[in-house]
């Protein structure tokens, strides 16, 4: 099973930028896995952004994020989308997404209810 990571970049504070998360080799049905989007800063703690629940039902933003941040899925493309608006300096960082491989009813927050990880993608918001 695999998870990689892209649309990271540089932009300036108020930019835009869409991050995508596209798995493959799992073997149930792509729409049958909640999806998790985290990001590790530097010197920090790794965090929870946005997730959602399996077959499309129900999102969960951090505070941070919300209304800033859309979470989304193609199940016919195996993927999840990160829409970021409204950038700021402190949303610098890599960028993980997750799986929770174990198909639980929950959509979870928490690093331990997700055990497939991709590799990030770097976001940088500077002016």
């Amino acid at each position: 099973v695999q998870l990689v990571e892209s649309g990271g970049g540089l932009v300036h504070p108020g930019g835009s930028l869409r991050l995508s998360c596209t798995a493959s080799g799992f073997p149930y049905e792509f729409e049958d896995y909640s999806i998790g989007w985290f990001r590790r800063a530097p010197g920090k703690e790794r965090e929870f952004v946005a997730g959602i629940r399996r077959n499309g039902v129900g999102t969960l933003y951090a505070d941070s994020v919300k209304g800033r941040f859309t979470i989304s899925r193609d199940d016919a493309k195996d993927l999840v989308y990160l829409q970021m608006n409204s950038l700021k300096p402190e949303d610098t960082a890599d960028y993980l997404c997750a799986v929770d491989s174990q198909r639980s009813d929950r959509l979870g927050w928490r690093m331990w209810e997700y055990d497939v990880w991709g590799q990030g993608t770097q976001v940088s918001v500077s002016s």
